[in-house]
């Protein structure tokens, strides 16, 4: 087993926690940290998800709330908002905006995640961030802060920032989300735990463009969604 220590972005949602169980397999979950991050949004759904992934994991958890950065942004996602969260797919909203990132798509979020993780990595003694962004994210142009092009940037960003001491890996980048389910059946990822839908609520909407990406995700792998039917039970 590996002797580094990881850093695990975790939203609590598919791909994070399937990452994060690839992390605990290949380093051990003493040496695993999860960093979950309020950025202000509509609900804390997601953030409890995340707790009851790293508690299932028995992995620490290092939480940080970074929501004054998008106080003047109205990206639909965010509790102070005027804007709906669209009900179509990722697809379906690149080709109604010629292109344009999608009104969920938060300004650089990522970025910010990844440069604060990177920083908390370092002083934890970790030599690893990871990061779960997968290929059907990036849908175009829906999430440039997804894409493969914008990862190899902020790997070199970091090793260099951080004298060779620490990387990034994103090793589903170019997977789609079907890739990442199957992964995780495999692993026997706890999907009951997790939450993707951009509503709160006590269960997903069904219509958002990360519902219908999770629902997809699973129906190719054949595979009914554990959380749905926890729910509907």
């Amino acid at each position: 087993m590996n002797n580094e220590k990881a850093l695990v972005l975790c939203s609590g949602g598919v791909d994070s926690t399937t990452l994060l169980a690839r992390a605990v397999r290949d380093y051990g979950a003493e040496n695993v940290y999860a960093l979950s991050i309020g950025y202000g949004q509509k609900h804390a759904r997601e953030i409890e998800a995340a707790q009851a992934v790293a508690a299932y994991y028995g992995v620490q958890q290092r939480f940080l709330n970074l929501a004054a950065i998008f106080a003047d942004s109205n990206c639909s996602l965010l509790a102070h908002s005027n804007e709906t969260v669209p009900e179509a797919t990722y697809a379906e909203q690149q080709a109604a905006s010629d292109g344009a990132p999608v009104s969920t798509y938060v300004p650089f979020r990522n970025g910010l995640f990844l440069s604060s993780a990177a920083s908390m990595a370092l002083s934890l003694g970790c030599s690893v961030v990871l990061y779960g962004a997968h290929h059907d994210d990036v849908a175009g142009n829906a999430y440039p802060d997804c894409s493969l092009e914008f990862v190899q940037a902020m790997n070199r960003a970091i090793v260099e920032g951080t004298g060779g001491e620490l990387r990034l890996e994103a090793p589903f980048v170019e997977a789609s989300k079907g890739d990442i389910v199957r992964m995780g059946l495999e692993l026997g990822v706890p999907y009951e735990l997790t939450w993707s839908c951009y509503e709160g609520g006590e269960v997903p909407c069904g219509r958002c463009a990360t519902c219908l990406d999770r629902a997809a995700a699973f129906a190719v792998n054949g595979a009914e969604d554990p959380a749905l039917a926890r729910v509907e039970g």
